[in-house]
């Protein structure tokens, strides 16, 4: 039976424990202040994986700490979102969903880069509503550290490693928690604006020939700028008329943490007010498809949103790929031990 709307269960999250703050010796080669990095990204420290650990096992930190969010639940399906699989084949959920000891439910990959985790927001909510699941597990979790050029300013001082999760589950449209409207797009033509060059079948490098840079991602800083202010606005807009929600009445507003200069941005454009506006890039950089759950798990840790306020979650991510979610304010009880 088709469910009215989806909604929240659960939030959890998971950071890898090494610490990479701005004067740290692993940027030290860059020749980039603290207060260079702070004013141009608001970053003031990052967190990057150890050799050996996998998205996949952030993945599954943050879906066990969701779970419990949720009164560990019977999932029917699990998505994942990550542009940083454990390999190019298979795809990492399934083996995230054993480890959680799910069974053998379905279980996928996403890859829409930052703005993965409105996209696996938009496939759960359209599993329950349609009536082929009843609960769902949403990952999104990156360890971009792996594919990052440490010689790379651009990038370097950006990308961080982390994962959240979201349970969704079969619901009515009035509850605290419920998706009201998703909207993403996407421009192919923008491609090149983060790109990782070799690796792929466009440019495979079965025999490693192809140089550390190229194996790296590499991002057009100025552009992805524009491209991110331009879109997240756009979205944004459209997804608040979508949901017939005025812009005043929006209580949280969460945006990709890419960089606060367009964060600011974003929300100085559609009207958000300053109180309503959260992040937490400055303590974890840039998650990609990870950063919104983060800050999500973080503001239910503090009970810092009442339950059934108005939210707005935004992102804007290379492919070029973007998206937008309105949903009330889910009530739900801090998971973290």
């Amino acid at each position: 039976m088709a469910s009215s709307a989806s909604v929240v269960a659960g939030v959890g999250s998971h950071l890898p424990p090494r610490e990479i703050r701005n004067d740290d010796p692993a940027l030290a080669s860059l020749g980039s202040s603290d207060e260079w990095i702070r004013s141009r990204t608001g970053i003031e420290c990052r967190r990057w994986v150890e050799p050996g650990t996998g998205t996949g096992d952030l993945a599954v930190e943050a879906g066990r700490a969701a779970l419990r969010s949720a009164g560990d639940p019977v999932v029917d399906l699990v998505v994942l979102t990550t542009t940083t699989p454990d390999h190019h084949s298979p795809a990492t959920a399934p083996w995230v969903a054993a480890q959680l000891g799910l069974g053998t439910l379905p279980a996928f990959d996403v890859a829409a880069a930052c703005s993965g985790f409105t996209y696996g927001l938009a496939v759960g909510d359209a599993w329950i509503r349609s009536g082929s699941a009843e609960c769902v597990l949403i990952l999104a979790a990156e360890t971009l550290s792996t594919i990052t050029d440490p010689s790379d300013r651009g990038t370097a001082v950006v990308f961080a490693d982390g994962a959240g999760a979201v349970v969704l589950r079969s619901g009515e449209p009035d509850e605290p928690g419920a998706v009201r409207a998703i909207c993403l797009g996407s421009d192919g033509t923008q491609k090149d604006l983060a790109v990782v060059e070799a690796g792929g079948s466009r440019r495979p490098d079965p025999g490693g020939a192809a140089s550390g840079a190229e194996r790296c991602l590499r991002m057009q800083g100025p552009q992805m700028f524009a491209h991110a202010v331009r879109r997240m606005t756009e979205v944004s807009r459209e997804l608040l008329e979508r949901a017939g929600w005025p812009v005043d009445s929006i209580g949280a507003f969460i945006g990709h943490q890419a960089n606060q200069r367009i964060l600011d941005k974003v929300a100085d454009l559609v009207g958000v007010p300053d109180a309503s506006r959260f992040g937490n890039i400055h303590r974890v950089g840039n998650t990609s498809s990870a950063s919104i759950p983060l800050v999500m798990d973080d503001l239910v840790e503090a009970r810092a949103v009442a339950p059934g306020t108005r939210t707005l979650l935004t992102a804007f991510g290379g492919g070029a790929v973007w998206g937008a979610v309105a949903l009330s304010w889910p009530d739900l009880k801090p998971a973290r031990r």
